[in-house]
């Protein structure tokens, strides 16, 4: 029986795992379906085998990606998004933090590595400490290194070391430190901004996200030497309002 005649008898219009397992299992009771579940049988093992490689990749082998994306968090928006977090060291008024380093993500061509099993020992709390000037919080620091900096190859030492060379490897738009009241921003106009402060940076290389609507991340993709690169297509998502909030530094 042809797909075609399928679709009409059962309005089976896509195939994939769902589709599959209800017809092998109704394929006891119903010879005609059981004769559809052994003609999609092998249709099953390739939907699964798309949907495992469609989906960001857990715990590969540690240093082995293609590039890396520098996350530059923009702080306000992350502490106004919840009074609860007035008291967090990111959130002092006398830090004044605006972008801040969120974290250096290794990346495949598409999806991305993370959780990875390492020999390189944990960073110490010193270490995650030396990193607050940059990172708003030896918290943030220690997480960025269990979730992304296992999968870097290096030591603790050395991806802080690098992580500290992304963050100013970019420079961060000074007429968006000088903003001083809550204002409705094109994402578009976040991005020129950052464009303009690096010209060699590539227009594919760079994405600004939000979350509710309120500016979250710039995501610059860098070369494994930190040079400028196009992000991965599954990397360019850009937020998806034409106007979002963009709280200043308090």
């Amino acid at each position: 029986m042809r797909l075609l005649e399928i679709n009409r008898l059962y309005g089976v219009t896509r195939v994939g795992r769902t589709v599959v397992q209800f017809l092998v299992f109704s394929g006891k009771s119903n010879p005609h379906i059981g004769a559809i579940s052994r003609l999609l049988k092998p249709l099953l093992l390739l939907a699964c085998a798309l949907n495992a490689a469609s989906r960001p990749a857990l715990a590969q082998r540690s240093g082995e990606f293609d590039y890396y994306i520098v996350s530059l968090s923009w702080s306000p928006s992350w502490c106004a998004a919840d009074a609860s977090r007035d008291n967090a060291e990111q959130c002092d008024p006398d830090k004044d933090f605006g972008f801040i380093m969120h974290g250096l993500w290794p990346q495949y061509e598409r999806g991305w590595p993370s959780f990875c099993k390492t020999t390189a020992r944990d960073p110490s709390r010193r270490q995650t400490r030396e990193m607050e000037d940059i990172m708003g919080s030896s918290g943030l620091a220690w997480h960025q290194w269990k979730k992304h900096g296992r999968c870097t190859g290096l030591t603790a030492k050395d991806y802080y070391k690098i992580t500290r060379r992304a963050f100013e490897s970019i420079s961060r738009p000074q007429i968006l430190r000088d903003i001083d009241e809550v204002l409705r921003l094109d994402p578009s106009v976040v991005e020129e901004a950052f464009l303009e402060a690096n010209p060699e940076l590539h227009r594919d290389g760079i994405t600004i996200t939000c979350k509710n609507a309120t500016m979250q991340e710039a995501r610059i993709c860098l070369t494994k030497d930190l040079e400028p690169r196009k992000c991965g297509r599954d990397a360019r998502k850009d937020c998806g309002v034409s106007s979002m909030n963009f709280p200043p530094i308090r």
